[in-house]
């Protein structure tokens, strides 16, 4: 009997089965319309080639990318993220540069552009100052009016982790599209809120009891992925925290000293050992 029912769409397997495959094509169309109400509608959309995506072997480790064009002519990248990288921003600035790049016409050309949009999928937190925001719809702004200065360079992130609703709680069909990509490996029946056509392909795309045993493995391979990797992160994370729990404490034990503080008064405060304040 299999441990769950239907696929994680945080493995590699499972957001490109239901993201990135042709025949469920109208699944990600879905998903983009409910994320993106103010930006017009899509009808259809190509996969393109993402060569240019996922260079470096912590992407492929860390991003799940899809590069995708809608019938009429606008670019989206749209990436399930499992890890916060170093230099978040620029990296999403600069693989955004290469969709523009594509649109350059030889010979004379007015420079006119469609759309670049970059979709972001995180199963980690963003922004931390910010516990109730989901989504951040990021463009060009122009500081002084706050006026969009350019529409056509798009940056969404979606922060699948600050989630917290319960089915009974979604009121929109976007709720539960995050409901689903945070749950749905969880789950082992359709809940009756999942009636809609989309829904019910979703859940038939993703039950594992439909895949032959070469699918499975790969998914299984791909779980086992997913699994070491979020464990490294996780070993990671916690040693890095406890690293700078102690840089903290040092940074503090020097400011007491340079203030005057006694030893014996830096040891009840920080914690530190009489040798560590002294070489502090």
């Amino acid at each position: 009997m299999l441990a769950e029912k239907y696929i994680n769409p945080f493995t590699d397997f499972g957001f490109k089965k239901i993201f990135g495959e042709e025949a469920n094509k109208d699944l990600l169309i879905d998903f983009l319309n409910e994320l993106l109400t103010d930006k017009g509608k899509i009808i259809d959309l190509t996969y393109l080639k993402n060569e240019h995506l996922g260079t470096t072997e912590l992407d492929r480790k860390a991003i799940f990318d899809l590069y995708c064009e809608t019938d009429i002519g606008e670019k989206f990248i749209v990436e399930m993220q499992r890890a916060k990288q170093d230099y978040f921003k620029d990296r999403s600035l600069y693989y955004a540069t290469f969709p523009i790049q594509e649109q350059a016409l030889k010979g004379a050309w007015n420079y006119k552009l469609k759309a670049v949009y970059s979709v972001a999928i995180m199963d980690f937190v963003f922004a931390d100052n910010q516990p109730n925001k989901l989504v951040h719809d990021v463009q060009l702004i122009e500081k002084e009016t706050q006026k969009v200065f350019y529409d056509k360079l798009c940056f969404l992130f979606v922060e699948i982790k600050k989630f917290e609703k319960s089915l009974e709680d979604c009121q929109s069909r976007f709720e539960k599209w995050l409901y689903l990509l945070k749950n749905l490996s969880k789950l082992d029946h359709i809940p009756a809120a999942f009636q809609e056509k989309v829904f019910k392909k979703l859940f038939q795309v993703a039950a594992l009891a439909e895949y032959d045993p070469k699918q499975l493995q790969s998914y299984r391979d791909s779980e086992k992925n997913y699994l070491d990797f979020t464990a490294s992160i996780n070993t990671s994370f916690r040693e890095g925290k406890s690293e700078g729990k102690m840089e903290e404490k040092i940074a503090i034990a020097r400011n007491m000293k340079d203030e005057g503080f006694t030893i014996a008064q830096i040891v009840k405060v920080t914690g530190l050992s009489e040798d560590e304040i002294v070489k502090a």
